[in-house]
């Protein structure tokens, strides 16, 4: 019977926990942090994911966790969350050759072979405006729930440029949108078409030329900025490359945690066979 791994990845906005039996994913679970604890909720996405499958804790051979889970006590190792969201995005796509990780934080673009090993990389700067939290506190601003803004979005006939990439100016842009009642839509659309842009210089920088470029991450189902990924990668006359996302996608570095940690654990086990002998 094939291991139980599971995976753990803890986010600056949210936990994703994953459990695989195997290559075969059993079960999935994601809390929202919110001032929260996230060690207390890793433990409760552990304890959920082995109810949903059936399963003691005892049956488990690697939990592995990822990103901000160096500190999960009852976790057998950490893996660094490039190599999660690269060996995440190849399972959850196979056809990627790129990942473009979009999180509370930052934003990132990973370039990686059919193996999901990453080749390249780059990395947004910690104040730029392109990160899950910015556009929270600009939803929040707007009065619109997180879930409109990709429609919302979409529906722009005349997107207001935002030029700032320090994340305190751009707020201070959008404030003075407002005041001069340009329409939501535009304002939205504006920003994703930022972020976008600064999501396309990251790929240049990584050399991709061609291939699926995955989104994943906390925004990876903002169909607005999905969108507006898609339109810059034109404007920039980038042919080759082909942006999409996955209903699954927040769960990328969970997902690539977890298969690690079985490869890990067949691993260790061959050595110890060996040394038996």
């Amino acid at each position: 019977m094939s291991e139980i791994t599971i995976g753990i990845d803890i986010g600056s906005g949210a936990v994703k926990t994953v459990l695989f039996r195997g290559e075969q994913w059993l079960a999935k679970r994601v809390e929202r942090i919110r001032r929260r604890d996230p060690l207390e909720l890793a433990r409760q996405g552990f304890d959920e994911v082995l109810e949903e499958a059936k399963l003691k804790e005892k049956d488990v051979s690697y939990t592995a966790t990822t990103g901000e889970g160096e500190n999960v006590k009852f976790a057998t190792g950490h893996f660094y969350s490039m190599t999660t969201h690269a060996r995440g995005g190849v399972y959850l796509n196979p056809e990627a050759r790129a990942v473009v990780d979009i999180g509370a934080l930052n934003g990132r673009a990973i370039y990686i072979d059919e193996r999901g090993k990453v080749l390249s990389y780059k990395m947004t700067s910690q104040c730029a405006s392109g990160s899950g939290q910015f556009l929270e506190n600009i939803a929040r601003y707007l009065g619109v729930a997180v879930e409109e803004i990709g429609t919302l979005s979409k529906t722009s006939k005349n997107p207001e440029k935002v030029s700032s990439i320090c994340a305190v100016l751009a707020e201070t842009d959008v404030i003075n949108m407002v005041s001069r009642a340009i329409a939501t839509p535009d304002i939205l659309k504006g920003i994703h078409i930022s972020m976008a842009s600064r999501l396309v210089k990251l790929l240049k920088v990584t050399g991709i030329t061609k291939g699926t470029v995955l989104l994943t991450g906390g925004l990876a189902l903002d169909a607005g900025l999905l969108a507006a990924l898609q339109e810059e990668l034109v404007n920039e006359k980038i042919s080759g490359l082909t942006a999409v996302s996955h209903p699954d996608s927040i769960h990328a570095g969970a997902i690539g945690a977890a298969l690690w940690g079985a490869f890990r654990h067949r691993k260790l086990a061959e050595l110890q066979s060996r040394a038996a002998a």
